[in-house]
């Protein structure tokens, strides 16, 4: 259930662990009021860390395109699956070794920062295979890395995440190539972005800090990775958890805390208060009758997804089934 935390958030936690489409910006677009409430936050002393699971663009390119929508972040304040990636190589690799790399300048960049060299030529003699998203890969590349896979040569994947945004919609993502180079070879991939711990543990290591906190918008991958790591998260509702996910959300998905955005890290956060089916926080009444979930009263839109949440959880937890959240409208919801 959600957590209480008396303080600001950025008063009890020291690092925010910040993952970027749906918290920071959605496409090109920064969230609304997303650049004030991390001025704010790093004002206040906490320091703020970008983790992306998206291996193909460097830290730097990120780094530009966070500082163009106001945002206060410096190419070492950015963490790539590709940069956990290359740690894992390097933790079982000579210096100097070869790496071949099913993906572009993000993973080739990551391999050479650990003192390893990126190749896409099975003749150069790699040990190892890495592979990651990018949108000029060439098929010859995936076969060759796949037939080293197949014969047994050690492979990491920068993420397993099955779809990415575009501005087409929604489009295939790292994830689909894992699974085909699965099928092919048999053999599955040590994973280092999120769900996975590896890209949480390398950004606390370059950042720094001893109290994170994970920030996010996914439940399958910012708050189960948070999880998966042992550290406190905070979901905030301006990317692609709406109602329907949240209230069917499972033991290792649910966050620590709830806002509906950023302006979360400065406030305290009070837990509902939760009796048999039913869920209460400033001003707000949430109660399963019949399976179905009723919300009265009236306050801030923090308190009532909380408030629904807590009352779909203990539901979902007694019966095996989620909530009917049928004809519900949030107040003031910023997200999808």
């Amino acid at each position: 259930m959600l957590q209480r935390c008396e303080r600001p958030l950025w008063s009890a936690y020291d690092l925010a662990l910040l993952d970027l489409d749906g918290v920071v910006y959605v496409g090109p677009e920064s969230v609304s009021g997303a650049a004030q409430h991390l001025t704010d936050a790093q004002r206040a002393g906490m320091h703020l860390a970008y983790v992306t699971n998206n291996a193909s663009r460097t830290p730097s390119a990120v780094a530009d395109h966070l500082q163009a929508l106001g945002v206060p972040a410096a190419p070492g304040d950015v963490v790539t699956s590709a940069q956990a990636a290359a740690r894992l190589l390097a933790d079982k690799l000579s210096p100097g070794a070869a790496v071949f790399v099913i993906g572009g300048t993000g993973l080739y960049d990551a391999v050479a920062e650990r003192g390893l060299r990126g190749v896409q030529d099975p003749a150069d003699r790699p040990e190892a295979v890495v592979s990651g998203y990018h949108p000029d890969l060439r098929w010859r590349v995936v076969i060759e890395g796949a037939v080293l896979v197949r014969n047994g040569m050690h492979w990491v994947a920068a993420n397993t995440d099955l779809t990415m945004p575009t501005s087409l919609g929604e489009a295939p993502g790292n994830g689909a190539l894992v699974e085909l180079v699965e099928r092919f070879s048999g053999r599955s991939p040590e994973v280092a972005g999120k769900p996975a711990a590896p890209l949480f543990e390398e950004t606390v290591r370059r950042v720094g800090g001893e109290r994170p906190l994970v920030v996010g918008d996914r439940l399958d991958t910012d708050i189960e990775g948070a999880a998966n790591a042992g550290l406190d998260s905070l979901l905030v509702l301006t990317g692609v958890t709406g109602l329907d996910q949240l209230v069917a959300a499972r033991g290792g998905r649910r966050p620590t805390y709830l806002a509906v955005d950023l302006a979360g890290l400065g406030q305290p956060h009070d837990a509902p208060q939760v009796e048999d089916a039913e869920a209460r926080l400033d001003g707000w009444t949430a109660r399963v009758l019949q399976g179905r979930l009723e919300v009265t009263g009236e306050g801030q839109p923090d308190a009532w997804w909380r408030v629904v949440a807590s009352a779909a959880w203990r539901h979902l937890d007694s019966t095996g089934d989620p909530v009917d959240v049928a004809g519900l409208r949030p107040p003031g919801h910023a997200g999808r």
